[in-house]
């Protein structure tokens, strides 16, 4: 061995190379953010690749006025509707575009939901929220588009290229679960959703502060028309909506800025602010954190209601009864009323009554 090394010094030092690769492999591995316990929201996107059948009928993709307000489990149970969350904290809309791009190299759905809060934004306004949108994409031009797209001065495009730079000094932080999900992790939504069961009634929210314009930036109308320019493009429907929830404060002025675009561009705007009587919303019941997010029996309503829409007004079919879907999602739901139950015990919540 030794003479072979001798004669071939390059041996020598391919060998060094890759043991140095191993072991920044290794540690990087080590040291990313598991999102497993905690601050959960930065596993949200990876998981969707996770899935074995991508043919969803209809896609969400925004902020957490998707991935907590609306219950896929109950758009399938009730209707026969396939769908998925691809959501993310602060989804900036220059995100939810490239998010889109980035599954139609998976599948076309026919129906695709964009929650319109993130239009507030023209810029990113924090590298975490960027990091929990981003990282979990897997790489594609969509994605390095995405972080061009995003970051904020202080980032940096390498970090993103090799995490390790960025959290090389995260050593006091780690514990059990960054070594337990090194290498693998374990789900924590379903079909994107993400679930919360306690109640925090909504009480005294607070009223939105006059702004001195109430004009959405540039950027974000920018990428809205890319995003409805590529659903058109696809024979996707696009369909706008702005969720129940009372804080951060959506203003009428706002509204109306959503309303005439709709308009000029043949689009469904669904504000359901508006609709919160017909869809039965309760916000002493039906909000986990004083109105921000629907807890488990608010996104199912707000699902159920949704589906009856998409159903008789957009004319999705019901797919139960198609054998390899029924499967999946017998799974999915499975897990979904485990959840549940281990949520009730969790917060002491007796529904035996």
């Amino acid at each position: 061995m030794n003479q072979n090394a001798k004669r071939h010094p390059w041996v020598k030092f391919i060998v060094s190379a890759l043991i140095v690769v191993l072991t920044l492999f290794l540690l990087q591995c080590l040291l990313v953010p598991k999102y497993v316990d905690g601050v959960v929201e930065g596993a949200f996107i990876a998981e969707y690749y996770e899935e074995e059948n991508k043919d969803f009928d209809v896609i969400f993709i925004g902020d957490c006025e998707v991935y907590e307000n609306f219950s896929p489990v109950v758009l399938w149970e009730n209707y026969g509707i396939n769908s998925y969350i691809r959501g993310s904290a602060q989804q900036y809309i220059w995100q939810s575009y490239y998010l889109l791009e980035d599954t139609l190299n998976y599948s076309t759905p026919n129906v695709v939901i964009f929650n319109v809060l993130s239009l507030k934004y023209g810029e990113a306004q924090s590298e975490a929220y960027n990091r929990m949108s981003l990282e979990g994409m897997r790489w594609s031009s969509s994605k390095v588009k995405s972080i061009l797209a995003s970051m904020t001065s202080e980032e940096s495009f390498l970090d993103y290229v090799f995490p390790i730079l960025r959290y090389h000094t995260r050593w006091s932080e780690l514990t059990s679960a960054d070594i337990q999900y090194m290498f693998s992790s374990e789900k924590v939504t379903f079909n994107g959703y993400y679930m919360r069961v306690d109640a925090l009634p909504a009480e005294n929210v607070p009223t939105g502060k006059p702004l001195g314009d109430y004009s959405f930036d540039d950027n974000a109308w920018k990428y809205l028309d890319m995003m409805a320019e590529l659903c058109e493009e696809k024979g996707i429907t696009l369909i706008l909506i702005k969720a129940p929830s009372l804080y951060p404060y959506w203003y009428d002025e706002w509204d109306e800025q959503v309303v005439e675009y709709a308009e000029e561009h043949g689009l469904t705007y669904i504000n359901f602010l508006e609709l919160t009587d017909e869809i039965g919303i309760d916000y002493n019941t039906d909000t986990y954190d004083a109105g921000l997010h629907m807890n488990l029996s608010g996104a199912e309503k707000l699902a159920d209601y949704l589906g009856d829409v998409l159903s008789e007004e957009f004319g999705l079919e019901d797919r139960r009864g198609d054998a390899e879907l029924d499967a999946i999602w017998d799974e999915v739901i499975a897990a979904y009323r485990e959840e549940i139950e281990a949520q009730y015990e969790l917060y002491g919540i007796d529904k035996t009554e």
